[in-house]
């Protein structure tokens, strides 16, 4: 008898003032952790679209000198035809243009694609690169009519994830572009 009264003294189980106190500290610690966790998966899909984005367009530019031809990237919902419509966050593909129509068309290679964006995401191009961006044989950006075409594409997370951070992808006529964080996005 003395040893199960020994063995059962060294067994205490938990109180429910302990229990509250623990629940009462997980629950602090879960509502400070959890914003701050959806805040960095919305920044590491936001940098990792806009890089795929800068990617794609180093790619282009280095397929145009290469095949020494035009090379576009224009918005796709499908990954197989350009799109007249929408914006960015569609997706893309990246194709040779043969006929510097600045779509795809019968015999053009695609070179690559990226699919839709996460929902929530607005990815948009001023009036130059609003539909398309191509690529000269020299690589520097022309648009089909032959003018010089540069301007900035704006990614913006899904709110409220990172309300008011984004990113730029500016591209300049010489064909170089470069990402830039803006504080812009609504």
């Amino acid at each position: 008898m003395h040893n199960t009264h020994k063995k059962l003294l060294g067994c205490r189980g938990v109180t429910l003032i302990e229990l509250l106190v623990a629940m009462s500290v997980l629950t602090i610690l879960l509502a400070v952790g959890v914003p701050s966790f959806s805040q960095f998966t919305a920044n590491t899909r936001l940098n990792s679209y806009a890089n795929t984005m800068f990617s794609h367009l180093a790619l282009a530019r280095s397929e145009a000198i290469k095949r020494n031809t035009r090379v576009v990237i224009c918005k796709s919902p499908d990954g197989s035809t350009c799109a007249g419509s929408g914006n960015w966050n569609q997706g893309w593909i990246v194709f040779a243009d043969l006929d510097n129509s600045g779509s795809i068309n019968g015999g053009e290679q695609i070179i690559t694609a990226m699919p839709a964006l996460s929902t929530g995401f607005s990815f948009s191009g001023n009036t130059h690169v609003s539909s398309y961006i191509s690529y000269d044989a020299l690589g520097m950006t022309k648009l089909t009519s032959g003018g010089f075409q540069s301007g900035t594409m704006t990614l913006c997370p899904a709110a409220p994830a990172v309300a008011g951070n984004g990113r730029e992808i500016i591209l300049s006529s010489s064909g170089r572009s470069r990402i830039a964080k803006i504080t812009t996005c609504s």
